[in-house]
């Protein structure tokens, strides 16, 4: 994947009648995956041991979980936490893209602001702040980072670079993303993918949120 603004339908097509799974490789000790689900398709139920993150991407579905069966609707824009050894299923009518993140470190924390099986929309977790930058830290562990952050008018990151792999998401307004002495526009619904020490910077047009998974390893 080149680093350029894309969108997951860009990177994980909706194919008629399949589900299909890609790896981000952002690292091999935090599995990020994308999945999408074909109109009228489902994933059977499973769990894991560990903790796991559900990121609504683009279309909409269905999460089936636990042992009685509970449907959780997840839209783009929103976050689900699933607790270990807890069964979790998905099925669409009409199609959705979604990203799984999977914890698997025994220590970290977790934002008491997210509440476990209950969707949340990533963007209404935080508020811009009158000339600042406000960041929120969604999850942590020494090997990652899920963290929200909202840019007031005329702020801004200027060129820096970060301890590992990363992808940016748009949640609301636009920016201008450096990266490595070339400019992007990104748009809400849009990501973009940094490399372990790639120069980059951020300057909102505007008021402006995001959200930054960092894998560092």
């Amino acid at each position: 994947m080149s680093n350029q603004p894309f969108t997951l339908s860009q990177v994980r097509p909706i194919r008629e009648a399949m589900t299909v799974s890609r790896p981000a490789r952002l690292g091999q000790e935090v599995p990020v995956t994308w999945f999408s689900l074909g109109a009228g398709t489902s994933i059977t139920p499973e769990s894991y041991d560990c903790t796991t993150l559900y990121l609504g991407g683009e279309g909409s579905g269905t999460f089936v979980l636990g042992n009685d069966g509970r449907t959780v609707a997840v839209c783009p824009g929103q976050l689900l936490a699933v607790p270990p050894k807890t069964l979790c299923g998905t099925r669409t009518d009409t199609g959705m893209i979604y990203t799984e993140i999977i914890l698997k470190k025994e220590t970290f924390t977790m934002n008491s602001i997210l509440k476990a099986g209950q969707p949340t929309a990533l963007k209404n977790l935080i508020s811009y702040e009158e000339g600042s930058i406000a960041n929120l830290d969604l999850v942590h562990a020494d090997n990652m980072k899920f963290v929200l952050m909202a840019f007031d008018e005329g702020t801004g990151l200027t060129p820096h670079r970060a301890p590992g792999n990363a992808i940016l998401t748009a949640l609301e307004g636009k920016a201008i993303i450096g990266y490595e002495g070339k400019d992007y526009e990104l748009n809400a619904g849009e990501s973009f993918r940094f490399d372990k020490n790639g120069l980059h910077s951020v300057t909102p047009q505007g008021k402006f949120k995001m959200s930054l998974l960092l894998v560092i390893e």
